[in-house]
């Protein structure tokens, strides 16, 4: 019976993403607070500062490894603190950001396992 195992490498790499993914969920849980905050007609500025305090650190997490998601993330830092446009317009650029930015990280884990994966026999 043959068991699947991640080498050093691979494991530092799932624990940079794992700690990347529990960011970007934060981050995601902000913007879905701002989409709320939006709908109901108050504006969406207070919430760019905890955009920030959760992106900023995926952005330092990220860069060693995995680089371009790390300016996905920071073009999305530069993205969300524009204030053109209304807040409608902002939310859907913000969750736009989001998904890709999770999208890539569920890439990044899935060719993490695919390359660092060495069978072992049980």
């Amino acid at each position: 019976m043959a068991g699947l195992k991640l080498d050093g490498a691979g494991t530092a790499k799932m624990a940079t993403l794992e700690a990347a993914m529990n960011h970007c969920q934060r981050l995601h849980s902000t913007v879905e607070q701002c989409a709320m905050a939006v709908k109901g007609k108050q504006p969406a500025a207070p919430f760019i500062p905890q955009m920030r305090r959760y992106a900023q650190p995926m952005v330092s997490i990220l860069k060693g490894q995995f680089g371009m998601i790390a300016e996905q993330t920071t073009a999305f830092l530069l993205s969300s603190s524009r204030s053109g446009g209304n807040d409608h317009n902002r939310v859907r650029a913000l969750r736009e950001g989001v998904a890709q930015i999770r999208v890539q990280l569920e890439l990044a884990v899935a060719k993490t396992i695919e390359l660092h994966t060495a069978s072992k026999e049980l």
